[in-house]
């Protein structure tokens, strides 16, 4: 599930542009429709056109730079790269020269098909993962000129022409296989139907619905149902069938869709959550460009587009059966819906804005409850980090009291220069520092830090607390010159540092007893035991540690989530009393990046005492030669003595 949300957040990049692209589409085939061929009309239809029939290309970049570890336009180019590759070698033309076919006409019509989001995806996986692998690579010498990034291209290439290899016996088939079965399923009725409108958004995220769409709309086995609407000749009351059931989808189900995802995102992600949905909606609804709306939740929340496949099965069995027809040039929007009305085919149009009421209502009420039944990660209820962490959709520094410490930090650690790598985990910033002698231990702490770790070389920690991602985000976009420093006043420190202590609670002098059911089954040990100076000094705060036996932490009491991470290693936790817990899994399992980790609730979420936070896979932990002791640290109170009961 982590996967598909990150390539979730990874579609957003070019799902972004397309609804303005659609209207613009759209609107030239209506003034076309209306007026016959023109300058506006051409001048709008090429432009929204350029990028609706670039679309898988757009998801080959948009992929390859989200599925990277850190995004660098060396990703992006490596799925273009991919991309290039693979369609260059599956194109008609080529085609031809490796069968020996004298005329293209008689390549296989599957090669005509193959430039579709199903190949845009599987390159930008290919760039991405080319990236993550080989960015880091050295070669000999004599060949360093094409060490590190430079490689990753090259290497790219080579994949592709594999999986280009592959594509070119295995396509073919796939793509014959369903064209076989759409010419099956026209036997079958309304039911066949049903099953054909099912299938249509099924495959849309591979590309795979043309297939089905040129049986039924052309000519490929006697339907033609598209081509006889528009001419206005076929059969009444059967001409349209194969269309009818996506106008109410589309321009009443999907907006009522996405008006549940708006209601139900958080109240600080509403804001960018409106401007993805908003827009897809009127796109949906106008024109039936449905692509911005489905791809902002096919891969976050997969369930939610099965429940859309089958709604829209179902749409076009009823629509069958009533009967109502109607058919599109362009989709099943309003646009259409108005062109098509007097056309001699059409068979109570005035049908489907009824039937379009009684789905926004359902797909409303079913989104709704799905979402928050099942907490599902639809557009502005991701983790942390799926709307675009560290790209423009990134909005978790727009706070000035982030952008104060940034520079503060920045200044601190001897200016932007003298930082060479910036990560962060939990808590903590983690960097390589080119003069360590430069960090000003005191000016950190000053800024808010709550102490500093030097564990040797160029490394220098700087603790902060559980809000560590909006100073590394805000500390990133001034030194990339994005932002400037803002003035004012430093923020409150995020930890009170816990001066003093020992580390050792239960020998620690106290003012409050914080009484907690042990969270996760293991050997309890006092927090000096944990091999991290960190916590083991007490820089974070008081705890106790955990060797665990078990899997799963939970919560020791009652309260509410107050963090999650996208590596999910650890969880914030604030009690009804207003106490602040951190627990975290193991010391450095930040660099495992979420293997062997499952983060089982959210930020803001109200758990009670029991209630599963996360899971973990204690064998790969030590597999990767971490330790697994889980430290259980009081944030705000240096004075308080932890007890498990």
């Amino acid at each position: 599930m982590k996967f598909f949300q990150r390539l979730g957040r990874s579609i957003m990049l070019p799902v972004a542009v397309l609804p303005v692209a659609a209207i613009l589409s759209g609107i030239g085939y209506w003034i076309k429709s209306a007026a016959g061929d023109n300058l506006a009309s051409t001048f709008l239809a090429a432009a929204g056109g350029s990028l609706l029939d670039n679309m898988a290309l757009l998801f080959a970049v948009g992929i390859a730079l989200g599925m990277a570890n850190k995004s660098d336009g060396t990703s992006a180019l490596a799925g273009l790269v991919s991309w290039l590759v693979v369609t260059t070698l599956l194109k008609p033309e080529t085609v031809a020269l490796f069968t020996g076919v004298g005329d293209v006409n008689e390549v296989d019509p599957a090669f005509l098909k193959v430039q579709n989001v199903f190949v845009g995806i599987i390159c930008g996986l290919i760039g991405a993962w080319c990236y993550n692998r080989f960015k880091d690579t050295k070669l000999p010498d004599a060949l360093s000129f094409f060490s590190g990034k430079r490689s990753v291209a090259i290497v790219t290439a080579g994949i592709s022409l594999v999986v280009a290899i592959v594509l070119f016996f295995v396509w073919p088939w796939v793509y014959g296989g369903l064209v076989g079965f759409g010419e099956w399923i026209v036997t079958l009725g309304a039911f066949g139907t049903g099953i054909y409108g099912f299938l249509n958004r099924l495959l849309i995220p591979v590309g795979l619905h043309h297939a089905l769409n040129s049986v039924f709309w052309f000519d490929v086995a006697g339907i033609n149902d598209l081509n006889n609407f528009l001419a206005g000749e076929g059969t009444y009351g059967v001409t349209g069938q194969y269309m009818t059931g996506f106008f109410p989808i589309m321009m009443f189900g999907l907006p009522g869709a996405a008006l549940a995802m708006y209601l139900t995102a958080r109240t600080t992600r509403k804001k960018l959550a409106y401007g993805i949905l908003f827009s897809g909606a009127i796109a949906s609804f106008f024109v039936g460009v449905t692509e911005p709306l489905e791809f902002s939740f096919m891969f976050l929340a997969p369930v939610l587009y099965l429940v859309h496949a089958v709604f829209t099965g179902i749409s076009m069995a009823i629509s069958q059966i009533l009967p109502v027809r109607m058919g599109f040039g362009f989709s099943g929007g309003f646009i259409d819906l108005v062109l098509g009305w007097a056309n001699p085919m059409a068979q109570n149009p005035w049908l489907i804005p009824v039937m379009g009421v009684f789905w926004f209502f359902i797909y409303f009420v079913v989104f709704y409850f799905f979402i928050k039944r099942f907490n599902l990660k639809t557009p502005g209820r991701e983790d942390d980090d799926i709307l675009g962490e560290g790209t423009e959709y990134d909005t978790h520094v727009s706070d000035d009291k982030y952008l104060v410490t940034g520079s503060r930090f920045i200044d601190a650690l001897g200016g932007r220069d003298n930082i060479l790598e910036l990560e962060n985990c939990a808590t903590r910033l983690r960097m390589e520092i080119d003069d360590v002698s430069k960090v000003d231990d005191t000016a950190l702490k000053r800024a808010g830090a709550a102490g500093t770790m030097k564990p040797g070389g160029k490394s220098v920690q700087v603790i902060y607390g559980t809000n560590v991602q909006f100073v590394k985000d805000a500390m990133d976009q001034l030194m990339s010159g994005q932002v400037e420093a803002p003035t004012g006043a430093a923020p409150e420190p995020a930890i009170a540092p816990a001066t003093g202590g020992t580390g050792v609670l239960t020998d620690a002098p106290a003012t409050t007893i914080v009484t907690l059911r042990q969270p996760l089954a293991g050997e309890v040990v006092p927090l000096s035991a944990v091999p991290d100076p960190t916590f083991a000094q007490g820089i974070m705060g008081p705890g106790l540690a955990i060797e665990p036996t078990g899997d799963t932490v939970v919560a020791p009491a009652d309260g509410t989530i107050g963090a999650t991470f996208d590596t999910s290693h650890a969880v914030a936790l604030v009690l009804d009393d207003g106490t602040e817990l951190l627990i975290h899994v193991g010391i450095d399992t930040v660099g495992m990046k979420g293997d062997g980790f499952q983060t089982l609730v959210e930020k803001g979420q109200k758990v009670t005492a029991g209630t599963p936070l996360l899971r973990f896979d204690l064998t790969k932990i030590q597999a990767a030669g971490h330790p697994s002791i889980t430290p259980v640290i009081v944030l705000n109170n240096e004075n308080a003595a932890v007890a498990f009961e």
